[in-house]
Parts: C-alpha cells; structure tokens; sequence
C-alpha cells in the first residue's frame, strides 16, 4: 500500500515525520505513533485525534463540516485550522502535509 509523508510537532514540540498509509484515516498513523489518543476509534465523538493543518494546506485538506464541525466548536484549542485527523483521509495529495498535535483538553 503507498504511504505518504506527514511532518507532525508534537504536544511538546518535536518535530517528527510519519508515515501513512493512503486510503486510512490520517488518525491511524498518528495513533500508531503514540501521537493522538483516538478514544471514539474514528467516529468525530471525542476531539482526541485533534490537529491543527499548517495554513497553507488547509485548501487541500479542506475545512470541517456537519458533525466534525460541531465536535471542534466545543474544543478550548479550536482555530481556524483546526481538523479531526479521523476525517482525514490519507491521498497523495497531503503528501508532506504540515500538522501541530493539538493540545490535550483532559
């Protein structure tokens, strides 16, 4: 299966990259990693797997919407880039996408 590369910081600022498997949810990867919690398993119910897109690929990841959209709107780190990495599916066009782990809320 092609990976991608995904150029994540962390909570407490490393700078790794990760790879990840096209046509999975970015969260997969991250979590494999350690990186993000994902306690609802992928189902935009938690915010654990919360990233924030590096701007200018927001046009290429695209913004939330319907029940991501709302889950983000109760987050305390919420910004305009905000995404669940659960909702992100994984393609060669994020290849080297930019992303900061958003800090835990719990």
């Amino acid at each position: 299966m092609p990976k991608v590369t995904i150029n994540v910081v962390t909570r407490e600022g490393t700078n790794l990259v990760v790879m990840a498997d096209t046509h999975h949810p970015l969260m997969e990867a991250l979590r494999d990693e350690g990186l993000v919690e994902a306690l609802c398993g992928g189902q935009a119910a938690c915010a654990t797997c919360h990233v924030h897109v590096d701007e200018e690929w927001m046009p290429i990841v695209g913004q939330p919407n319907g029940q991501e959209s709302d889950m983000l709107d109760s987050s305390l780190e919420k910004r305009a880039t905000s995404r669940l990495s659960c909702q992100i599916i994984v393609n060669e066009s994020i290849d080297g996408l930019s992303l900061t782990i958003a800090p835990s809320e719990g």
